[in-house]
């Protein structure tokens, strides 16, 4: 049995995504990764109910799924928000003040990295690289890029998103 979190999902929700993604897949182990990533992108993390139906097409036991899902930075076990955040870590993002950023974002969301707001709105975490130095410190919200981040602009760049809402 896989101990995820609880969702909302029905079990045939569930099924009738997972049958287009199986659609474009075989039933051959080495299609794992790629339907996870692919479930991953339909639901905004891996519901338990998923994982499941997973392991059955892929007709491997359940542990193998969720020992690859939990092996992988890259997949969530608990629905992530509207929006992400990632808060880059790197050395010329934390050389040039990327906690102070890091502290602000969380005073001004409310929750701490790794969480997501009651609400769904945001999920915040960091990372270990964005791979934007010249900017840092740099943060990311979806895919749009913010660099030169202050503790000042993060007001302004959750504004920002909060109007295209």
């Amino acid at each position: 049995m896989i101990p995820l979190a609880k969702d909302n999902l029905t079990k045939a929700d569930v099924q009738e995504k997972l049958e287009d993604i199986f659609s474009r897949h075989t039933d051959e182990r080495q299609e794992l990764i790629p339907i996870l990533q692919e479930t991953q992108e339909e639901f905004r993390y891996l519901p338990a109910a998923a994982m499941r139906e997973i392991a059955k097409f892929l007709h491997i036991p359940e542990s193998s799924v969720y020992g690859v899902s939990t092996f992988y930075a890259q997949f969530k076990l608990t629905p992530l928000g509207k929006r992400l955040i990632r808060m880059c870590r790197g050395t010329a993002c934390h050389v040039r003040g990327a906690s102070k950023v890091l502290a602000e974002m969380e005073k001004q969301l409310g929750i701490k990295a790794g969480e997501t707001t009651e609400d769904m709105e945001y999920t915040l975490e960091t990372i270990a690289c964005i791979g934007a130095c010249a900017l840092a410190p740099t943060m990311t919200i979806d895919n749009e890029t913010y660099g030169k981040m202050t503790p000042k602009k993060v007001a302004e760049v959750l504004g920002d998103r909060n109007k295209a809402r």
